[in-house]
């Protein structure tokens, strides 16, 4: 079962997020050999990606960063979409965390 976490984006400001990927025991999971894929969407019908986050893992610290550019955010319209997080080993895909995006409106342009 995904984690639950919202999100909150500033329209038209780069953003990162680093996820710490943690077991029942609170060690750190490892991930070496993995991917990560994540992307936002209106809806979870939606048929197109809002955006798609850059990801990356880095297997020492059990980390999984999502990023997107100034020019990523600035074309999200402001409001309320829905993302989540998978894994890839090439054998299977899990999700790892989902949740809420709240984008809010830029005012200096």
């Amino acid at each position: 079962m995904a984690t639950k976490a919202n999100l909150v984006i500033d329209q038209g400001a780069t953003f990162s997020a680093d996820l710490t990927l943690l077991d029942e025991n609170g060690d750190g999971i490892l991930l070496g050999g993995y991917n990560a894929n994540s992307q936002i969407r209106k809806w979870y019908t939606s048929t197109n990606a809002a955006a798609t986050f850059a990801t990356s893992i880095n297997t020492t610290s059990s980390v999984v960063t999502l990023s997107l550019t100034s020019d990523q955010t600035a074309n999200l319209v402001a409001g309320r979409y829905v993302y989540d997080v998978e894994i890839n080993d090439g054998a299977s895909i899990t999700r790892i965390v989902e949740g809420i995006v709240t984008v809010t409106p830029n005012v200096t342009r």
